[in-house]
């Protein structure tokens, strides 16, 4: 068996869990507001209940700020948006010219572009000067981004992380928002001898990239190829282009599939393809067209939603890699719910909050052309997010400032706080698993409410009207 997808649930079904939610994440907001001292670094996941740091990037600050900006929009509560728009302004503009990362969009998207979204919906006041400080780092961040660039032959090419030229990590796809956007507001990258390298082409390569040789797809190209599955890294020889090999930083081996990096790939691929649907077609005249652009995005975003249907437990939450050790003494795991607190393996929420997403966002895209697979995906969206919203997902002791728990990090590194009792982790959150279930809930809340549809790129369109406003 594997996801059991319910088809009678709406957002509008929802609407009482998805209220509950932000009413939950008000109190966790405020316990983190007050106990906070960004002199600690920035929180990254839970051990006992409280937030604590990890050094290793600072890649989830842009998530605390962020999350307030999310939780302002659900709420009209102006105590979070003063406090996400201040210390965005104080602590976020390292971020914005970080040349050492590979994930500008987690910080700066999150952020600075939430901010701009909120100002082109009427959310937020008007101010010309403010909106041009936005719009500058945005542009600023996706050049950045962009330039953190090893070619391939091809046309091919990948931003790289943190790990060195040789290495594409498939998280980077969701960062792919950042040259988008940047994109949008009319920003190239500027290269040797006023080169003008564009930020659509770069991003259209890397995408391109990772589906060739981050995403399987079951046509034998090696003895583990199961169609769907991903690879967290992919390393290639940079003295002649050519790949070598899969790798994994946070999944159990290279060659099973750790599935948060597969949830990363159904929500990048779905949000580019989102993306490239609502660009003219005179955009595509260097690319080959837009049908020619977007069929590898396409096949990528099938077949990874396929594999996390096919691999997930019937609510929908996935363990934390579809090949962990000791998945085998759990039994028929996928005829059942997932469960948290067994003694074998972790599960991971995180993943299934990022997937979920990618799942409704997927199933919008192929609507209008496929109207039962596009069904199939957001009905399976819908599902995922029904589980999290309720527990032993949400976390509704006060005392503990995760919203989303059963969360983990790193399983290998062993980062993970083990309870008492406990042979493997749970009952922890983290800042990206808490981010991506508030902008999951956000996204719903407002299409049951009638509202826009929530994209990354609304911040680089045109100004809305909208009746909340504050200055």
């Amino acid at each position: 068996m594997a996801l059991k997808i319910d088809t009678q649930v709406t957002p509008q079904k929802l609407l009482p869990a998805l209220t509950r939610l932000f009413d939950v994440s008000t109190q966790k907001m405020h316990s983190l507001q007050k106990t906070w001292d960004p002199v600690q670094g920035t929180p990254v996941f839970t051990s006992q209940g409280k937030y604590t740091a990890r050094g290793w990037t600072e890649w989830t600050q842009g998530f605390l700020f962020g999350s307030a900006l999310l939780q302002y929009d659900a709420t009209g509560e102006p105590s979070f948006l003063e406090w996400g728009r201040a210390h965005t302004m104080k602590h976020m503009a390292g971020h914005v010219s970080h040349t050492g990362v590979h994930d500008h969009a987690f910080n700066n998207i999150s952020t600075y572009g939430n901010l701009l979204r909120l100002m082109k919906e009427g959310k937020l006041a008007q101010s010309e000067p403010e909106q041009a400080f936005y719009e500058l780092a945005l542009k600023v961040s996706g050049a950045v981004q962009a330039a953190r660039w090893t070619g391939l032959p091809d046309g091919l090419g990948y931003i790289y992380s943190f790990n060195g030229p040789h290495s594409l990590f498939i998280d980077t796809l969701r960062s792919l928002r950042s040259l988008g956007v940047a994109h949008l507001l009319g920003h190239v990258l500027m290269g040797e001898r006023d080169a003008r390298i564009s930020l659509l082409e770069r991003l259209v390569a890397h995408a391109k990239t990772t589906a060739q040789f981050a995403v399987y797809y079951g046509e034998g190209r090696d003895i583990y190829d199961l169609r769907g599955r991903t690879a967290h890294e992919s390393v290639f020889n940079i003295n002649d282009g050519s790949y070598r090999c899969p790798s994994s930083q946070q999944g159990y081996s290279p060659f099973t599939t750790w599935t948060r990096g597969l949830a990363w790939a159904i929500c990048g691929f779905a949000e580019q393809l989102e993306f490239l649907d609502r660009l003219p077609a005179a955009e595509f005249a260097t690319l080959g067209g837009r049908r020619k652009t977007c069929e590898p995005f396409l096949k990528a975003a099938t077949a990874t939603a396929d594999f996390f249907l096919e691999n997930s437990p019937v609510c929908g939450v996935p363990y934390w890699d579809t090949g962990a050790p000791h998945l085998h003494r759990l039994g028929n795991y996928l005829d059942r719910p997932a469960d948290p607190f067994n003694a074998w393996e972790p599960v991971d929420s995180s993943a299934a909050a990022i997937a979920a997403q990618g799942l409704i966002r997927l199933g919008t895209v192929l609507a209008p052309t496929n109207a039962s697979q596009g069904s199939r995906y957001r009905q399976a969206g819908l599902t995922v997010a029904q589980t999290l919203l309720n527990e032993p997902y949400l976390s509704l002791n006060a005392r503990h400032q995760g919203l989303l728990l059963h969360s983990v990090y790193h399983r290998p590194n062993g980062w993970d706080h083990l309870a008492k009792g406990q042979k493997v982790p749970n009952g922890e959150s983290s800042m990206w698993g808490d981010y991506h279930l508030r902008e999951l809930a956000l996204l719903l809340l407002r299409q049951s409410r009638g509202e826009s549809w929530l994209t990354f790129f609304r911040c680089a369109q045109a100004p809305r009207s909208a009746s909340r406003k504050i200055s």
